[in-house]
């Protein structure tokens, strides 16, 4: 049963917002009343389709192709999303694993590749959301919510010690960000999920997952849509509205 769409709440943009956590927050947030940009880089049919149930149930939502790799695209994604209506709300989810690697065997230009993916694009996506949103500029407040990972304080040895170091960095990024603007009319939390069933863990070992499940306390994996029902309500200004520097554990205890 879906839960009854409100007035409406602006625009919400959603980085890799077509699968995944980033879906279900699409989904989530429409039926929420926000107006949902949802940038994506691949696997256009699915953005397409995304968008369309969302405009079938009743909501809007707009899919942009953007690589948030570049900083030009970026800009871009912005600008078009400046179409749907007043941004109040962002959502860094986009991110890569780098893949299965011990330190000592990876190299540079996939480093390259997971930081500017984890750790440039959220910067650079909060720095286009504050400049629409922050009193400062004349803006009316807004909410930055990024997924961060419970990788950041488990080190994930053996597996992808990379990318948990990018997820450590968003950590800090959202204590250091809420404080600079929270006198601005945005607040800036994050979410940190652990084991998901979405695609980034197809790259572990075979059997891998279902072992690391047997760890979690509640004893199994989380979904997307938990996740996202959390993002959903940090972004909430009306049920969230004194949270801002929160790192928010969604792992089941693990």
């Amino acid at each position: 049963m879906s839960e009854p769409k409100t007035a409406d709440r602006g625009v919400m943009l959603i980085t890799g917002g077509s699968r995944g956590i980033g879906a279900a927050t699409s989904r989530l947030a429409a039926q929420r009343g926000w107006t949902v940009a949802m940038l994506f880089r691949d696997r256009e049919d699915d953005a397409k389709r995304l968008v369309a149930e969302i405009e079938a149930a009743g909501g809007r939502a707009l899919a942009i192709r953007a690589d948030i790799a570049d900083e030009s695209a970026i800009v871009r994604a912005f600008e078009q999303a400046d179409a749907l209506g007043r941004l109040t709300a962002l959502v860094n989810n986009a991110g890569i694993s780098g893949g299965v690697s011990r330190v000592e065997a990876i190299d540079a230009a996939r480093l390259d590749e997971v930081l500017a993916i984890n750790v440039r694009a959220p910067f650079l996506c909060a720095r286009e959301a504050i400049r629409r949103m922050s009193t400062r500029h004349g803006g009316q407040g807004g909410a930055i919510v990024n997924v961060g990972s419970g990788a950041s304080q488990l080190g994930s040895a053996g597996v992808w010690v990379h990318y948990a170091a990018t997820k450590g960095a968003i950590d800090t990024m959202t204590i250091g960000l809420a404080k600079e603007v929270a006198g601005e009319g945005i607040r800036v939390n994050t979410v940190r999920p652990g084991i998901i069933d979405t695609e980034i863990h197809a790259a572990r070992p075979p059997g891998q997952l279902e072992q690391m499940a047997k760890t979690v306390p509640m004893g199994r994996i989380g979904t997307a849509d938990e996740i996202a029902r959390s993002i959903v309500w940090l972004a909430d200004g009306r049920e969230s509205s004194y949270v801002t520097a929160a790192l928010l554990d969604a792992r089941g205890g693990f």
